[in-house]
């Protein structure tokens, strides 16, 4: 079994037979179309020769500094340099090699209309138009009614895990533990095989997609350096670096040849970003459990804030969408991804969303072993559902923290006499219910020590940016910016202001209940009856058994050659099959759980254009 660092000295036939059935690329497909390598000639003349020990070589090196040991605090910004310059080295031997079809993105819209058409796909509702800085999106063709039914994708046109499992590679699939691991990228896989195949059913699809897209791994080095100091710039760093060791891991085991079309680092990289930018988790034909999979058309959708509208049909095997409001003709039809933070957008999808009433920050918190009090406190917030130590969110929203946080920061900020209070006190068992209740205090001391703390470290977490919000927004008005230097700034500057908001929140939190200390306002009386006040909207409850903003910590482990672990969300089939639902990107981190409970929840992963993406099908790559 081939292990992280190992060297593989022979190609691996059974990778060898099923790329190479699936290779013919200069045939003319049934689509009229060419699908072609174009080797181009490079600046100095014909593109340099590369043996393959050489190309194998650089592989190697890329391989072994991708699956080392993770760098040690503060040396991540220097690994990345280090791994991306072996990145550029391996695109700079395959200069000239490219896989592209004749003509634009637009030209092959109508085809892909038609094919849609074809397998019974819904499409008279409907037209793909470029919405300037939105990108390309679906633009209502009629006059559409909020709910109606509008748009429905048959299974037979998706791209899904299981479609690969029946391609050429089925076999593959069968003794790779990465590709049963991990679907995204046995989707990534499949979509380069098919697009190598000028005889795949999902050429009109597939010749649609964006040629480039604007996520982090199309950022220029300097672009990412916008993003240090943010909270963002890990997942970012860890994205970069597994989707350089999956292509190493793959050009490795492949070993078909060194020109091999479907082993260049840029092909590679833009079908990781195709899947990244556009995955969703669709039940499987039975029901039994989900799949992720490609949604042509569909997936075109832009974004904006709302609710979900997408959900699957088992009965007529098909994914549906309804309108999220009244579209008039001529107006862009939106969809509503999910309630993703704008640093999920950017890393994921690649545009900045202006208006995202769902935009967060993380902050990390922990009651220390080491404290007097510690094993008090842990038991109350186990009672209430909440671990210890957690990573919670700052919103964008008034008041900026949820009721589990609120609940979490009570109990930190507990005496020894309030603890023994929630776990032996009169109604304590009942009392715990009451934690994350803005209208039940613990204390008006409490009150002001939490909002106080919480005040303080959101005030730390701003000293640790290296610009202020007045220079980023200085930056932001330069006409010469980049596109990706504009996104991240944006999301950087977005950073901060949900923290000042915080920490003017926390502020006037602490006077208020100061006032009310100072005043001698007598504090809420609990009753039984305080119970139900759980259900209202303000208090944001129930709290007990639910782990919101919860960060899995060991999702970089997730490509891990080594330690390989099957994805739940394609093994547990007790999940409710749900679009959007707990999908793990391609570099191995975790969306927001879904926004709603419907059948089948709609979050599509697409992009666009620019960098503040009125809703632009999420990335905003050069296009839906």
């Amino acid at each position: 079994k081939f292990k992280a660092g190992q060297t593989q000295q022979r190609a691996n036939p059974l990778f060898e037979n099923c790329i190479r059935a699936c290779h013919p690329l200069s045939q003319t497909s049934k689509m009229g179309k060419k699908s072609r390598v174009k080797t181009q000639k490079s600046g100095t003349g014909a593109t340099a020769a590369v043996s393959p020990k050489e190309m194998m070589n650089l592989i190697s090196e890329l391989l072994q500094k991708c699956s080392s040991a993770a760098p040690s605090p503060g040396k991540e910004w220097e690994e990345y340099v280090q791994i991306r310059a072996l990145v550029e080295k391996i695109r700079k031997k395959q200069k000239g090699m490219s896989v592209s079809f004749e003509g634009t993105r637009e030209d092959f819209f109508s085809e892909l209309m038609t094919w849609g058409a074809e397998c019974g796909a819904s499409c008279d509702g409907f037209e793909i138009s470029n919405f300037a800085d939105e990108g390309y999106g679906l633009k209502a063709a009629r006059d559409i009614k909020a709910e109606e039914l509008f748009l429905w994708i048959p299974r037979k046109m998706l791209m899904t895990v299981e479609s690969a499992k029946n391609s050429v590679l089925g076999l593959l699939y069968s003794q790779d533990r990465i590709l049963q691991a991990m679907g995204n990228v046995t989707l990534a896989l499949h979509l380069l095989c098919e697009r190598a195949n000028p005889s795949s059913p999902w050429l009109p699809y597939i010749k649609t997609l964006p040629a480039d897209y604007d996520t982090p791994l199309y950022f220029e080095e300097e672009e990412v350096r916008h993003l240090l100091a943010t909270q963002a710039i890990q997942d970012v760093l860890s994205q970069y670096k597994n989707t350089a060791r999956q292509y190493a891991y793959f050009y490795k085991v492949i070993h078909v040849s060194h020109t091999d079309s479907l082993l260049i680092v840029g092909v590679y990289v833009w079908a990781v970003s195709s899947v990244m930018t556009r995955q969703n988790q669709i039940p499987t034909a039975d029901g039994s459990r989900v799949t992720l999979a490609l949604i042509p058309l569909w997936d075109m959708s832009n974004h904006t804030n709302g609710l979900i509208t997408t959900g699957y049909n088992l009965e007529d095997d098909r994914c549906e969408c309804v309108a999220l409001k009244d579209y008039k003709e001529g107006e862009q039809i939106y969809i509503f991804y999910g309630t993703r933070s704008n640093a999920e957008f950017v890393i994921h999808n690649g545009f900045f969303f202006e208006d995202n009433a769902h935009d967060r920050v993380k902050i990390k918190l922990g009651v220390s072993k080491s404290e007097r009090l510690y094993a008090m406190k842990a038991e109350v917030l186990a009672r209430a559902g909440i671990p210890a130590s957690s990573i919670f969110a700052l919103h964008c929203s008034e008041p900026p923290i949820s009721a589990q946080l609120l609940a979490f920061l009570r109990v930190f900020c507990m005496t020894e006499e309030e603890l023994r209070d929630y776990l032996v006190g009169d109604h304590a068992i009942n009392k715990i219910f009451t934690l994350g209740n803005t209208e039940i205090p613990v204390s008006w001391e409490n009150e002001i020590k939490l909002w106080t703390f919480l005040e303080t470290r959101a005030a730390l977490l701003l000293k640790t940016y290296k610009t202020s919000s007045e220079e980023d927004r200085s930056m932001l008005e330069k006409p010469d910016l980049s596109l990706h230097s504009r996104i991240a700034i944006k999301l950087r500057l977005a950073e901060k202001e949900i923290l000042e908001r915080a920490v003017s929140c926390c502020r006037a939190k602490r006077l208020h209940f100061q006032k009310q200390l100072d005043e001698g306002t007598p504090l809420p009386l609990y009753e039984e009856s305080d119970i139900a006040l759980l259900e209202n909207a303000d208090a944001k409850l129930p709290i007990i058994l639910r782990k919101l903003e919860e960060e899995d910590e060991s999702v970089q482990e997730e490509m891990n050659l080594a330690q390989i672990k099957p994805d739940a969300a394609c093994v547990d089939s007790s999940k409710t099959p749900v679009l959007n639902s707990q999908c793990k990107d391609l570099n191995g981190t975790q969306e927001d759980p879904p926004g709603g409970d419907a059948v089948v929840k709609e979050s599509k992963v697409e992009k666009h254009d620019p960098s503040t993406k009125r809703t632009e099908g999420e990335p905003k790559d050069g296009g839906k």
